[in-house]
């Protein structure tokens, strides 16, 4: 049997398990996914070699640093490539011909992209895990959630993650009347169509029908700067919620979180606890989603806001975050911040361990966000330290 017939069917068993809820079932928020730790070392070990024989560039890599599908027992011990990597090489285990779809990082302009290769098969257990683990969040109780997306539709960024995930989201579970309100500008930067938000707001509000809107953190200061301009304020139905991603890169002024989601709160009606943060990044396969922990004042000169929600970020069961400390290149202790290292094992076509240079507090199987690593490139994933 060829390795990328052995993938297939390692990707066909593992979305089978991720979709019939194998994988901790009813696992939800704030639950402790270490339950299924015995079946993500099996399954991490098996496709580290699968990945080692099928991935060229990547076995180049676990050789210089001495480690083979016959030294490695453990999956922790399985070497991550950096996702600077996924800009100078491709690291993928699918043939020329194969690669259907690619993802680019969402960086500035003037740096060259990564590039993170999918076909059918791997795109399917790409939305098989971004279903489920959303669901898991962002949960309606009758019939489906309205939305606004204030990102272009995936026509015209098609090699965006994350238009793809937000329409692989409205497609499932949205409702006929859900809509992407983004746009490409001539520059090519990201921008809202205003009228088309306004409107849609304005409905929704006389509707009585919840709105889940989503967008980055960007995309949701254009909103807020719009509607400060024209002195406009919704009150959205009870239930609504917003989901934030992303750092700023430069497209719009930077705020702190705390006061991002209080201006959400003021402007469209939106409760500070149905606000959600997510994490993740073109060259995985998997996000993270955050719960509320215990809140601690802001500064003084936030004076309207009273509080400030530290946000406590999980990846699904079948992926697993650690803080590595860039000096060791081992775990930290909890509380310490490092780097966060990611073993996702939906991404089964490329690489399953990801070494990002994003800065992470380890907070018991959790982590919370603490910002970018000094001198790394801003980019889609890049965050403000809460």
């Amino acid at each position: 049997m060829s390795s990328t017939s052995e993938l297939s069917e390692f990707a066909a068993r593992l979305r089978e398990s991720i979709r019939t809820s194998e994988w901790g079932a009813g696992t939800s928020l704030g639950s402790d996914s270490r339950v299924c730790e015995a079946d993500f070392g099996k399954l991490a070990l098996q496709l580290f070699a699968l990945q080692f024989g099928s991935n060229a560039a990547y076995r180049r890599l676990c050789e210089a640093r001495g480690a083979r599908p016959d030294t490695v027992k453990r999956w922790a011990d399985i070497p991550a490539a950096p996702t600077s990597a996924f800009k100078e090489f491709n690291l993928s285990c699918l043939p020329p011909a194969e690669r259907t779809t690619v993802f680019h990082s969402s960086g500035t302009t003037r740096q060259e992209p990564s590039r993170h290769y999918h076909n059918a098969g791997s795109l399917a257990l790409y939305e098989a895990s971004l279903m489920r683990w959303f669901d898991a969040h962002c949960q309606i109780a009758n019939g489906k959630w309205r939305m606004a997306i204030l990102t272009p539709p995936p026509a015209q960024v098609p090699h965006s993650s994350l238009a793809h995930m937000f329409e692989t989201i409205r497609r499932e579970f949205g409702e006929g009347g859900s809509a992407f309100v983004g746009q490409v500008a001539k520059d090519g930067a990201w921008a809202l169509d205003a009228a088309a938000v306004r409107e849609r707001l304005r409905a929704t509000s006389a509707s009585g029908q919840p709105l889940l809107a989503f967008g980055t953190a960007f995309s949701y200061v254009h909103l807020l700067d719009y509607l400060a301009e024209h002195d406009l304020r919704f009150a959205l139905p009870p239930g609504s919620c917003a989901l934030e991603t992303g750092g700023y890169k430069g497209r719009s002024r930077s705020l702190p979180k705390a006061v991002l989601h209080a201006l959400i709160t003021e402007r469209l009606g939106i409760a500070s606890d149905r606000i959600v943060c997510e994490y993740g990044m073109s060259e995985l396969s998997s996000q993270a989603y955050d719960r509320t922990i215990a809140p601690f004042p802001v500064p003084h000169h936030a004076s309207r806001i009273t509080h400030h929600i530290s946000r406590l970020f999980s990846f699904p069961p079948w992926a697993r975050a650690q803080i590595i400390s860039p000096e060791t290149g081992c775990e930290v202790a909890d509380g310490a911040t490092g780097l966060i290292r990611v073993f996702d094992l939906a991404n089964v076509y490329s690489v399953m361990a990801i070494q990002t240079e994003d800065l992470g507090i380890r907070r018991g199987h959790g982590f919370t966000l603490a910002g970018r690593a000094v001198l790394a490139e801003p980019r889609g994933c890049s965050l403000l330290a809460v």
